[in-house]
């Protein structure tokens, strides 16, 4: 037993001596040059890739098309992929699951699989393949489906939000791998679906088994190093009037007018949360605190005086605020708001929490997730990053909450998110691509 368990050791021994020479005695610096030059003389390529991500309309619902579309790409460059359908009725007995909005029948999960050589941390990738729909074409410059290039830009649906980072991460390891480079840890690249409602794609795919010791959740980042991203929780406020007839309209008391005073009641605590909500890595916190009416119904005859109202809204939160905590300030406020009103005291407005509902989350500045990111970004561009906060929700609330240390990071632009015109800065794409096959080099170690 003694002499079988010393030959296991020595075995052991000899397989983690040989994997330290073959990483430690290739020239970090010289083979991060190789990645970098290759991926420079592929920038032809890397926009290429991203124009036929935009040129496919994969709005929310209607994802089967692009996940073929990568799937095939991942198969011609040799990579190997997992693609499937989720399970409503397994995935809905999970706590972290979401409500289902749009059947998953026909849209397909999509994972790119990597298998490290051995001894490395593993790293995901994180990101969605469907954009909101693009809107009336008459709002945009170019066609929303087109990637039309103009200059330094790229435009259409999800340029930005999120097929930037998507081409992003799945350059980077195709080009990474064509330098002869090969991670030590497994790399999983996530391609979700549905996020644009929820985040059951993420979850799906962590609950597939596609988990890492660290995440990159390649969301618009600004190209900034996110360690935090904020949450977002969506109400709905009903009002109620009283109706009379139109010869006796002193008698009425129009909805309208009182959800008006609701809604400048939203307005005054926007402006309170701003002047006390602090967090470090928000120093301008007016985008991520952003609280507003979007919606606004009342009414159903010109001629008639409107005793109902609902208004729907969405309340930005820093992280560590609950959705628990924050509805009940938006209630309590509006509610104490409504007792000086001499109709709206005696019938006070109803405030739910209502539609989506993320928390948000960080990650200390000082994990090896977040100081490997800065440390690449450095070495790939040569120039320190900005370290700052996400404003908005994205999937790495699921991968934080599924205890994977993540951190967010892509090329998109926030500015863009969800916007008429939406591009993204292909040199930004370009960076991206160096930054994120750096990474891999420095977070799962290589072979080459």
């Amino acid at each position: 037993m003694l002499v079988e368990c010393m030959g296991w050791v020595g075995e052991a021994l000899f397989t983690f001596t040989l994997y330290s020479y073959l990483v430690f005695s290739v020239d970090r610096g010289k083979i991060l040059k190789k990645v970098l030059n290759h991926i420079d003389n592929s920038r032809d390529e890397i926009v290429s890739f991203l124009r036929d991500l935009i040129r496919i309309p994969s709005v929310t619902g209607e994802e089967r098309g692009i996940q073929e579309f990568i799937a095939s790409k991942l198969k011609d460059w040799g990579l190997s992929y997992d693609m499937w359908f989720i399970d409503e009725t397994e995935l809905l007995k999970h706590p972290l699951a979401e409500k289902v909005k749009l059947p998953y029948k026909d849209r397909p999960m999509l994972v790119g699989i990597v298998k490290g050589y051995g001894g490395g941390r593993s790293l995901a990738f994180n990101g969605h393949v469907d954009v909101i729909p693009s809107g009336p074409a008459s709002s945009w410059k170019f066609d929303p489906f087109g990637g039309v290039i103009d200059g330094y830009r790229i435009y259409g649906r999800g340029a930005s939000d999120m097929k930037s980072g998507i081409a992003a991460y799945t350059m980077a390891v195709k080009l990474l791998l064509e330098a002869d480079v090969h991670p030590l840890g497994n790399v999983y690249l996530h391609y979700v679906i549905d996020e644009e409602y929820s985040s059951n794609g993420t979850l799906a795919a962590l609950l597939r088994g596609y988990v890492a010791d660290g995440a990159v959740n390649a969301e618009a980042s600004d190209m900034e190093i996110q360690p935090a991203v904020s949450g977002s929780m969506w109400f709905k406020i009903k009002v109620r009037g009283k109706t009379a007839s139109m010869s006796r309209v002193w008698e009425g008391v129009n909805v309208i007018e009182q959800a008006y005073k609701i809604y400048d009641a939203v307005r005054k605590l926007y402006e309170i949360r701003v002047s006390e909500k602090k967090h470090p890595l928000y120093p301008d916190n007016r985008g991520v605190l952003a609280l507003f009416i979007g919606t606004f119904n009342a009414g159903s005859y010109p001629s008639a005086i409107p005793d109902e109202a609902e208004l729907r809204g969405r309340m930005g939160l820093l992280p560590g605020e609950s959705i628990g905590d924050a509805i009940t300030e938006l209630r309590d406020f509006i509610l104490k708001y409504s007792i000086l009103d001499p109709w709206l005291k005696y019938n006070p407005p109803e405030i739910v929490q209502e539609g989506y509902a993320g928390e948000g989350v960080e990650i200390p500045i000082d994990h090896p997730i977040v100081s490997t990111m800065i440390n690449a970004y450095a070495s790939a561009l040569g120039i320190k990053p900005i370290v700052k906060g996400h404003e908005g929700a994205t999937d790495m609330r699921i991968l934080m909450k599924m205890n994977v240390p993540t951190v967010c990071f892509g090329p998109g632009t926030i500015t863009q998110m969800h916007a008429y015109n939406e591009w993204v800065d292909l040199r930004d794409v370009v960076n991206a691509v160096k930054v994120m096959a750096t990474m891999i080099i420095d977070w799962c170690g290589f072979l080459a």
